[in-house]
């Protein structure tokens, strides 16, 4: 019997880095393009015994690719076994999208997108690092329309430097307006190794107050909500019959094969990661097969972990009889003096067989579920 996966492949090649993007992406490496998808097509060949319930294609930036490289990409993925359920995503940006791109991912299979966007102002793209303008998302969206696709994500950011809670209403009645099927919602966050870290240092950017982010968060639940978007992660809102597939694989420790340079596996047991750097991952490729730098074998309590870290930001949570089924003890027996902390204080809730977050512990998630982490 052919084995279920899901999978990712990374494209790590960017026109411009984004000022707040610590991703494993890469601008002005536009030389390696082609050398990387034949690279890129070999690893993806690995695969074509396996049947593929999810790809997701994300980045750095995917339409940036030239199109001679993903028709080289195509071949190898044209040969995996897909079907009509399958969800097949690419990830793309405004300025790098064309017929051409979309006429080739239809015929790749391709059925949903997800477009970044941020924000709906023109002065936070720029000081974003972005490389579009809000009317070229408006361009970039009614072609993706026009072309058919009748599943499409819009990334937002909020908590950008110098925005305003009427700004990000703004963004969130603007995007609603097109009626997305998806909208993922990220609270800006700076990361080391970006521009933005190093301008917070110097302070020369002027983040929202905690007070104000914390108030942006919880309008977007609420006017998501009343546009018909239920919230099925911390980030994520989807209309009826539209979550994210690929995500979900994560968020319940499924196994996925990650393909390309920087990619992560989770696949029997083990999690392993490919070269992150471009030139290395093309040389390994073609003189190992195989890219791998670090590979490990989870243990019972990473696998504990990483259910109760990933399942908690399902805002239906975790299902304490699956917990029970994969585990083959209860949840409590390990962790039950946190989660009776945590209920107590009414941060974690259960219900109906589930343990989940309450609004107020979505509010400082992450240290609930470091406290599940336990000295390895």
């Amino acid at each position: 019997m052919k084995r279920d996966i899901s999978l990712y492949i990374h494209i790590p090649f960017c026109k411009q880095k984004c000022l707040y993007c610590d991703f494993p992406s890469y601008g002005c490496k536009e030389n390696l393009m082609l050398s990387y998808a034949k690279a890129l097509s070999k690893e993806i060949d690995s695969l074509r015994d396996m049947n593929m319930k999810t790809i997701f294609i994300g980045g750095g930036t995917p339409t940036y690719l030239s199109l001679e490289a993903w028709n080289i990409i195509k071949k190898s993925i044209d040969c995996l076994k897909k079907d009509k359920e399958t969800e097949f995503t690419v990830e793309c940006n405004p300025g790098t999208i064309d017929k051409d791109k979309l006429s080739l991912f239809k015929s790749m299979g391709v059925n949903r997108l997800s477009i970044g966007l941020q924000a709906v102002q023109d002065e936070h793209l720029k000081q974003l690092g972005r490389i579009h303008s809000y009317k070229e998302f408006l361009d970039t969206f009614t072609l993706v329309r026009d072309f058919g696709f009748n599943n499409v994500n819009i990334d937002l950011i909020f908590g950008i430097p110098n925005q305003s809670l009427e700004q990000w209403k703004e963004t969130l009645k603007e995007v609603t307006c097109l009626s997305p099927e998806h909208i993922s919602c990220y609270s800006l966050i700076i990361e080391e190794g970006t521009a933005f870290y190093e301008l917070e240092k110097l302070d020369k950017i002027i983040l929202p107050s905690e007070d104000i982010e914390r108030e942006m968060y919880w309008y977007t639940l609420e006017y998501l909500n009343k546009k018909g978007y239920g919230q099925y992660e911390i980030s994520n809102f989807a209309k009826s019959n539209f979550q994210c597939r690929h995500n979900m694989v994560y968020w319940n420790l499924q196994e996925y094969i990650g393909c390309g340079s920087a990619a992560h596996s989770y696949y029997e047991g083990y999690r392993y990661s490919n070269h992150n750097k471009i030139e290395d991952y093309i040389r390994l490729i073609n003189k190992n097969g195989d890219a791998i730098i670090d590979r490990s074998k989870n243990t019972v309590q990473a696998d504990m972990e990483e259910f109760i870290f990933m399942g908690l930001r399902k805002i239906q949570g975790i299902l304490l009889e699956e917990f029970s089924g994969r585990f083959h003890m209860s949840i409590y027996k390990i962790y039950g003096d946190i989660i009776e902390k945590y209920k107590n204080n009414g941060l974690l809730i259960e219900k109906e067989g589930y343990l989940a977050l309450s609004q107020k512990g979505i509010e400082i998630s992450n240290v609930i579920m470091s406290d599940f982490i336990q000295d390895r």
